[in-house]
C-alpha cells in the first residue's frame, strides 16, 4: 500500500467577527439564491387589478401543448381579451356591475367588479398563429403549441491551415 501524499497544512488566521447587517445581508442572499433556483424553469405570473378581482389560473403541459385555463364568472366572450407580444401571453377583462339599484340598502357585498389583467411568460419561439381560446361556462381555456426544439447541429473540424 502506498504512503498517503502529503496535504499541504496552512495556518488560518482567526476569523474577525461579523457584525450581524453582514451576516443578514449573507443570508438573505443565499434564500434569495436558493428560492430563484427552484422557481427557475417555471412560468412566471404577472396580474394587475383595479378592484380586487383576479382570475385564478391554472398552467398546465402536455407533450404538444401549454395549456392555460383561468375562472372568468360572469364574463362573456365580448367581455375577454388575450394577447401576445414578446412571448408573453396577457389575458384581460373586465367584469361590469349588472345595474346599479340606489334602493337596495346593502349589508354586505362581496361581489367584485372591474378591470383585470393577468401576464404568462412563454417560452421563446412560440408561433401566434397555434395559439387557440376558447370560452366556456366562465372557464377561459387557451392552448398553446409549444415551439419545436432546436435541433443540435454537428459542425466540422478543419485543420488549420
Amino acid at each position: 500500500m502506498a504512503a498517503p501524499l502529503p496535504v499541504p497544512v496552512t495556518q488560518q488566521k482567526p476569523a474577525v467577527a461579523r457584525s450581524s447587517a453582514d451576516f443578514l445581508g449573507s443570508l438573505q442572499r443565499e434564500i434569495d439564491r436558493v428560492f430563484d433556483s427552484f422557481t427557475r424553469g417555471l412560468p412566471s405570473l404577472d396580474f394587475k387589478t383595479s378592484s380586487g378581482l383576479a382570475p385564478n389560473m391554472d398552467i398546465a403541459e402536455t407533450d404538444r401543448d401549454i395549456e392555460i385555463t383561468a375562472e372568468l364568472p360572469g364574463l362573456e366572450q365580448k367581455d375577454v381579451q388575450v394577447n401576445l407580444a414578446d412571448d408573453v401571453l396577457t389575458i384581460k377583462g373586465e367584469k361590469k356591475a349588472e345595474k346599479e339599484e340606489k334602493d337596495k340598502n346593502y349589508f354586505r357585498m362581496e361581489r367584485s367588479y372591474g378591470s383585470f389583467y393577468r401576464s404568462v411568460q412563454l417560452p421563446p419561439g412560440v408561433n401566434a398563429d397555434s395559439i387557440k381560446a376558447s370560452l366556456k361556462n366562465g372557464v377561459l381555456k387557451v392552448t398553446v403549441a409549444k415551439p419545436a426544439a432546436a435541433q443540435p447541429k454537428k459542425i466540422e473540424v478543419k485543420a488549420a491551415a
